[in-house]
């Protein structure tokens, strides 16, 4: 059994590197970046898909690091033993070569501009003081206000704005070398100003350093760019010419970002968890860059390292809370009842197919349900299972739910909305309808709330009886109990009145997949609790008069039947 720990959180290469982590192999990565000669590369995958990880092992590799003496540091250690140190020396000439600027615009998640903007300004002064050893260099005597001014953070916004060119012009006059730029999640300061309403003040400032860093910079050599969503050229890149885009959709990287069945494989055996592999692939798999079967490398580091503590411990959705859901929020609240019904299959594992555009900038997330279902897409919510060109030259993609984990978002996000929703519902009508025993009206309220919500109905009986519990649960004067065990069985739920002296209740229910078969069932459920004595639990608590309910469900159709019961 491989003895070393599970690299959870950890994205800086050195340190997964020299403290012993556990590594799968990504070092082609720089390979195929020197051979593709892409000018500015963006690469956009999901969160957690070792985007950042991947840009430090970038810098390690690339950069001519010194030391506050001006001490080179030799890396080549951190790489020993990986595929890249066989690619050849062509390859190998370029590492520790090149000045690098690695920012991170991640922090940059705040309630207002002036707060992003004071982080942004800290992340640009850090990478500016990680330099700072150049300005002994004489011949950068001409820029040492500046760049101490940015430094300290007491520059102008102009100077902001310019400032990632600014340092690759001061490196390169010091290295004689041009400038690799590394830029990672470049849109979550995008994303965050866009759902705090100051949206165009960030896009701004973004757009200013993006276009001279990357359009008008002669001191570039290339640059990486990682994010989540790509946002339209004439939002961010506006006439960045050189512009690679490496989506999901592209084959070419594929491997890199996520780990692969091969890799997933060598990890259980390594683990000796090779008994567990068709779990993790079945919680954890699905996903599909370029024609790359992909998993979910953070839910499975978490969930194998918790194995290696309880070989019996459940997977669980280890992805839910590390990026925001809102999205999947508000594609429920805008849903019609085309789009619920759609959710509906996607939940229960069937498909949709939409039209993919690449090109759309955070402000239009929310125009079109087209371009909601496109976020979900690029963000990791859905996978890939086909496409076609249409007759209207548009690129339409089939689309499926990756995997239980993202399946159990799905429904935990869609249940919470729906509670939420349930508790603003006036279930005054529902609720007298019940106690009065009005099995008509009583059916079609439960008739209205099923066609009002999203549902998944392979849970069967359960999903049903979750809901009518919920639903009855609010009920002034009553109590609601399930599958309590009593008389020779479990009933599904009990409703009790506070007061012994009023008629308490018993509800069974049934599921079928005909219409036809709704009263039959219903019938079913009557007989049942009379079979199997359910009322012995109340009559030992004291309640005298008991009603029945027998309620039968096909999808979102419903029969309710009441018998007068009898107490022993």
């Amino acid at each position: 059994m491989d003895s070393k720990p599970l690299p959870v959180g950890i994205d800086n290469f050195e340190h997964l590197i020299t403290r012993g982590y556990y590594f799968i192999d990504k070092t082609c990565f720089i390979k195929e970046l020197l051979d593709k000669k892409g000018s500015v590369n963006l690469f956009t995958r999901p969160r957690r898909f070792g985007k950042t990880l991947n840009m430090s092992m970038l810098q390690y590799f690339f950069e001519d690091m010194r030391t506050d003496d001006d001490t080179k540091k030799d890396n080549t250690y951190l790489f020993e033993n990986m595929k890249i140190m066989e690619a050849g020396e062509e390859y190998l000439a370029h590492m520790g070569s090149y000045p690098v600027i690695n920012l991170t615009l991640k922090d940059a998640k705040q309630p207002d501009f002036t707060l992003a903007y004071e982080v942004l300004k800290w992340q640009i002064a850090d990478e500016y003081a990680r330099h700072q050893y150049i300005l002994q260099d004489e011949r950068l005597a001409a820029e040492r206000d500046t760049y101490m001014e940015i430094r300290m953070r007491r520059a102008d916004r102009s100077a902001y704005n310019n400032s990632i060119k600014f340092l690759s012009q001061c490196l390169q006059k010091y290295y004689g070398k041009k400038v690799i730029i590394l830029i990672d999640e470049y849109d979550v300061p995008l994303e965050n100003a866009f759902t705090q309403n100051f949206y165009n003040e960030m896009t701004g400032f973004i757009r200013s350093l993006f276009e001279s860093a990357l359009k008008t910079n002669s001191s570039l050599e290339f640059a990486v760019i990682t994010g989540c969503l790509r946002i339209s050229k004439e939002s961010i890149f506006t006439g960045l010419n050189n512009l690679e885009v490496i989506s999901i959709l592209d084959w070419n990287y594929g491997e890199y970002f996520g780990f692969t069945e091969q890799e997933v494989r060598k990890l259980c055996n390594d683990y000796e968890l090779g008994q567990k592999y068709d779990l993790i692939k079945e919680w954890y798999n699905g996903y599909i860059f370029g024609n790359t079967k992909v998993y979910n490398p953070w839910s499975v580091i978490q969930y194998v390292k918790a194995l290696t503590t309880h070989e019996e411990e459940f997977p669980r959705s280890y992805w839910a809370n590390t990026s925001s859901n809102t999205v999947v929020r508000r594609l429920i609240e805008l849903a019609d009842d085309s789009v619920k019904s759609e959710l509906e299959n996607l939940i229960d594992g069937g498909t949709v197919e939409k039209p993919v555009h690449e090109d759309i900038t955070y402000s239009e997330v929310y125009e079109r349900m087209e371009n909601l279902w496109n976020f979900m897409f690029f963000t990791g919510y859905f996978k890939k299972t086909g496409e076609r060109m249409g007759e209207d030259d548009m690129r339409y993609l089939t689309l499926a739910i990756p995997n239980r984990e993202v399946r159990y978002i799905f429904r935990e996000k869609i249940m919470a909305w729906f509670e939420h929703k349930m508790k603003t519902r006036d279930l005054t009508r529902l609720h007298t309808a019940f106690v009065n025993k009005d099995t008509q009206t009583l059916e079609e309220e439960l008739t209205a709330v099923l066609y009002e919500t999203i549902s998944s109905f392979d849970e069967s009986e359960n999903y049903y009886h979750g809901l009518v519990a919920g639903l009855l649960s609010g009920m002034k004067g009553y109590r609601t109990k399930s599958n309590r065990e009593t008389g020779k069985g479990r009933c599904d739920l009990f409703v009790k009145p506070i007061s012994r002296r009023k008629e308490a209740f018993i509800v069974e229910f049934k599921t079928t997949k005909k219409i036809k078969e709704l009263e039959p069932k219903a019938k079913e459920a009557l007989q049942q609790i009379e079979d199997k004595k359910y009322s012995l639990e109340l009559a030992d608590d004291g309640y005298d008069i008991v009603g029945n309910y027998g309620i039968s469900f096909c999808g979102k159709d419903c029969c309710v039947m009441f018998r007068a019961g009898t107490t022993p």
